[in-house]
């Protein structure tokens, strides 16, 4: 005997309110906006979306789904687009969960990288040792999720680079980061393993200022700005999720530009 369908009742004007700051761009177009109609929604969460219970359940499921269909249409090899340096944003605009008078001072000859997870050679890492490391830069766009964006000039060492001599074992599934300002966020192994993602220790070929994540930021272009830690303190690989500060809150978590 075939299964009755749920009988649904949708406060039509609530859900849609709810919904439309939760969806990204990118599964909007490549999918469109009609595979998200109320009875796709419904079925997706599986309940009826009569309340804020329902919705906010049925949220959690669409914000699953577009991590899911992010990652899958990440192409490891394509790179962001780079600019002339005349292009730079000036003054390159500061952005953190606090404001600029909680920056954190850290005192770069004390510091040290701590390395965990599945990673075969753990020996912490000094500021110095990460600058005789070979070093690249790029002029990349910086993408906030709250609706900017800014072009800034990095320098560091590509993280791939960095993670092969770790001996980071890269068929795990996250790179998970903790920082001195008590942010924490994790990314998936092949934006790890992307060209463009650097360990970055300076911005306009000096070094990295206090209010852009001195002494080490990941700057990933191919990312959302929430996505790229500053103030690192500890590098760990692993197979169970991480979470991260904001995805921990609601934001999607693969987190693309």
């Amino acid at each position: 005997m075939a299964k009755s369908r749920p009988n649904i009742s949708i406060d039509t004007p609530y859900l849609i309110k709810q919904i439309q700051p939760k969806l990204d761009n990118e599964s909007r177009r490549l999918f469109g906006k009609r595979i998200l109609s109320l009875g796709a929604l419904s079925m997706l969460s599986g309940c009826t979306l009569t309340d804020e219970h329902s919705v906010e359940k049925m949220l959690i499921s669409v914000s699953h789904w577009n991590d899911k269909v992010q990652a899958f249409l990440f192409d490891p090899n394509k790179l962001a687009p780079t600019y002339p340096e005349s292009m730079i944003t000036t003054p390159f605009p500061f952005n953190a969960y606090y404001g600029q008078d909680e920056i954190r001072d850290i005192d770069g000859d004390q510091y040290v990288l701590q390395l965990g997870g599945h990673i075969q050679h753990k020996k912490p890492w000094r500021l110095a040792e990460l600058a005789l490391l070979p070093q690249t830069t790029q002029v990349t766009r910086h993408i906030c999720v709250e609706g900017w964006s800014a072009i800034g000039k990095w320098g560091g060492v590509r993280f791939s680079d960095f993670l092969q001599r770790i001996g980071a074992d890269t068929s795990a599934k996250y790179v998970g980061f903790k920082c001195a300002d008590n942010y924490y966020t994790s990314i998936d192994m092949p934006t790890a393993l992307h060209r463009q993602t650097l360990l970055t220790l300076t911005f306009a070929d000096r070094t990295l200022p206090r209010e852009y994540g001195y002494p080490m930021k990941l700057r990933m272009p191919t990312k959302l700005g929430f996505k790229n830690p500053k103030h690192i303190t500890e590098i760990y690989v692993t197979n169970d999720y991480p979470g991260g500060y904001w995805e921990d809150q609601g934001y999607h978590w693969f987190g693309g530009a």
